[in-house]
């Protein structure tokens, strides 16, 4: 497969997007990577695997940049990279910027999925039972009943074919686990997807749940309240190492028993690095778009090309047609 990768996009652009994009290049040398760039830097590349070619922009949406913007900047990287796919010649899209210019271009481009009201964005959650998908993260912060309903339909799909869960439990995040529960868009949504055959259904769940993953397998929500989740995750998890690193290191007795425990920890911080998944596919489009963290490093990148090559290999986009199909008939 090819994989078009905006090298221009993100915190740490471009270097360790160049990077991630040479690891996975060697480590997936059945994949050949398309490093999109401007000529500058470009120029400064250094000795590539043979399976990364490159393709040239002319500019770069910033990351705060106006999303209006991005039909006045066509030369763009992350235009060109979705160009790309929409054109044949790439067959997923990878970026770190401006995740609102990556939406953009991926409706714009590639299009909805004929039945598809919102693209959402899913991510993987670490939890304690297991890697859980959450959706949407951050697409439609003002998201309606049907929205939510559509949400459950694609992380059932995802789970099942990209996570391998075979009949996944979808779960709809609200205030308490009673049907009554939640503001009125919560609860009507409550109704539509416990009235659709299609999905396990198992009720509300609430945030105190999400991260022991024990009833569920995908959790709905809008993107405005998964936003706010996913990131108190992450902030949660840094703080939390931070805590015991400074307790840890406060003694003799406990830095011994640091060292005892090390491999132990850094299993733990493994479990809690959104790094180990590295990007969040953009659902609903029709093509394959990994939108990644902003401040992504090269692992990261590394591990959301493994993504793209997961929903490629899985045909995961064609599924979810299949799908949405379906429900239009």
């Amino acid at each position: 497969m090819r994989i078009a990768l905006d090298i221009m996009g993100g915190d740490h652009a471009p270097q360790e997007i160049i990077n991630g994009g040479i690891d996975a290049a060697k480590k997936y040398p059945d994949v050949q990577i398309i490093m999109v760039g401007t000529e500058e830097v470009l120029q400064k590349l250094p000795e590539l695997p043979a399976n990364i070619t490159t393709e040239q922009c002319g500019s770069v949406m910033g990351m705060d940049e106006a999303v209006d913007n991005l039909m006045k900047k066509k030369d763009s990287s992350i235009f060109v990279a979705t160009k790309l796919v929409k054109d044949g010649l790439a067959d997923a899209v990878v970026s770190a910027g401006s995740t609102g210019a990556q939406m953009a271009a991926a409706v714009l481009l590639l299009g909805r999925i004929k039945g598809v009201k919102r693209p959402a964005i899913a991510t993987v959650l670490p939890s304690v039972a297991g890697p859980r998908v959450i959706l949407d993260m951050g697409a439609n912060p003002d998201a309606d009943a049907e929205m939510l309903d559509q949400f459950g339909v694609m992380g059932k799909i995802f789970a099942k074919t990209v996570l391998g869960y075979e009949n996944p439990h979808i779960g709809l995040l609200s205030n308490g686990t009673e049907e009554s529960k939640g503001n009125k868009t919560v609860i009507e949504a409550h109704q539509l997807l416990q009235n659709n055959t299609e999905l396990n259904f198992i009720g509300n769940i609430e945030g105190r749940s999400i991260i022991n993953g024990e009833d569920y397998d995908v959790v709905v929500c809008d993107g405005f309240t998964g936003n706010v989740v996913v990131k108190s995750i992450e902030g949660t998890a840094m703080s939390l190492f931070a805590i015991i690193k400074k307790e840890l290191a406060s003694s003799l007795k406990t830095k011994i028993g640091a060292m005892l425990v090390y491999d132990n920890l850094k299993n733990v911080k493994k479990l809690l690095d959104y790094s180990e998944h590295g990007g969040a596919p953009l659902l609903g489009v029709k093509g394959i778009s990994i939108i990644c963290h902003g401040s992504s490093n090269a692992y990261a990148i590394m591990n959301a090309c493994r993504a793209a090559r997961n929903c490629y290999e899985q045909g995961f986009v064609a599924q979810l047609g299949t799908a949405f199909a379906k429900k239009e008939d």
